[in-house]
């Protein structure tokens, strides 16, 4: 069935402005889809922390490890004696990458970390707890969207740009979504300037599918979460019990995608504006690309980077990749 899509404003908020147009578009389209970085709202910070800890989600532990264990590998790509901006996309609580801030200002390495995010709520909490446990970190945030942000910290100042983009975050991009995001860094960018990139690795089928997928079901109310949001912001009226998350991995071509499926024939309001569901029609939330290192490999020299170095946790589950700007 086609939505019948009519006219409204949202609000006066930039951020929402864009959160409804991309709701709208994105419930327009045949496969519905929405995007996952509107997942991140407050209960979704929460959940998302809930997810890092459960059994089955091992990328967060295993970058965590190169994080605590491989420090100085990491370190020793970006210390040249010249100050620098450590520019990270996606900051969220800084978990991992503090080891790094406190491992380089143990060390009086003259830089100023500037932490993105689209959620201010998380940039509020993580500027608090570094004002405190690091008092003399230079220190600066930016809300927004990654490249939109990129931009800004790139004109605070004129001094070399390193760009951390962890998590697998990556991995949330189609491939060629990938190449393009890959791109537009390198134009951002100047020669000698350092990206470092957290891929999630191929591995067994089975561990990468539980990852997304955890016996808890903790990962699905996560994805149900954006239903509520869009609820509670955009005047929706989705009715959560009537969705059912669905996870899938593909251990050729590497996407673990999940979707959200209708459990009945249903219609859904959002701002006067309708969507027809069918049973059983998805929602596409999110794509999880995993990589093998060849890949990563050729994805750095088409998009105009040289790959300094590769720093992998113990079991090779993972690599954080040090690409230099050529």
């Amino acid at each position: 069935m086609n939505a019948n899509v009519l006219s409204c404003h949202i609000t006066t908020d930039t951020v929402a402005d864009t959160f409804g147009a991309d709701v709208l578009n994105g419930l327009s389209q045949l496969p519905k889809r929405l995007h996952a970085k509107y997942f991140y709202d407050k209960e979704g910070d929460k959940l998302f922390q809930e997810i890092m800890a459960c059994p089955e989600y091992y990328p967060t532990r295993c970058e965590l490890e190169i994080f605590r264990d491989k420090t100085a590998e990491l370190a020793n790509a970006m210390i040249t004696g010249e100050a620098f901006d450590l520019i990270e996309l996606g900051a969220g609580d800084a978990t991992k990458s503090q080891y790094l801030l406190q491992y380089l200002v143990d060390r009086h390495t003259a830089f100023t970390y500037m932490p993105i995010d689209i959620s201010g709520n998380i940039l509020s909490e993580l500027q608090n707890r570094l004002e405190t446990v690091m008092p003399d970190l230079s220190l600066h945030c930016l809300e927004g969207d990654y490249l939109e942000m990129l931009d800004k910290a790139t004109a605070l100042s004129s001094r070399r740009k390193i760009v951390l983009f962890l998590g697998a975050n990556i991995g949330n991009m189609e491939p060629r979504e990938a190449v393009a995001f890959c791109r537009s860094l390198r134009e951002r960018l100047q020669p000698g300037d350092l990206v470092l990139i957290g891929f999630d690795l191929k591995k067994h089928p089975r561990i990468i599918r539980n990852a997304y997928d955890d016996s808890a079901g903790i990962t699905a109310k996560f994805n149900l979460n954006l239903l509520k949001r869009i609820n509670r912001e955009l005047n929706g009226n989705f009715v959560t019990e009537q969705f059912e998350h669905y996870q899938s991995y593909d251990p050729m071509t590497g996407a673990c995608k999940s979707y959200l499926v209708s459990l009945c024939d249903q219609q859904v309001t959002i701002c006067k504006n309708h969507f027809n569901f069918r049973r059983d029609e998805v929602i596409y939330m999110e794509v999880s690309q995993k990589y093998a290192i060849e890949e990563i490999t050729t994805l750095a020299d088409k998009t105009g980077f040289r790959s300094v170095q590769n720093t992998y946790d113990t079991r090779r589950w993972f690599a954080d990749v040090c690409w230099e700007v050529v």
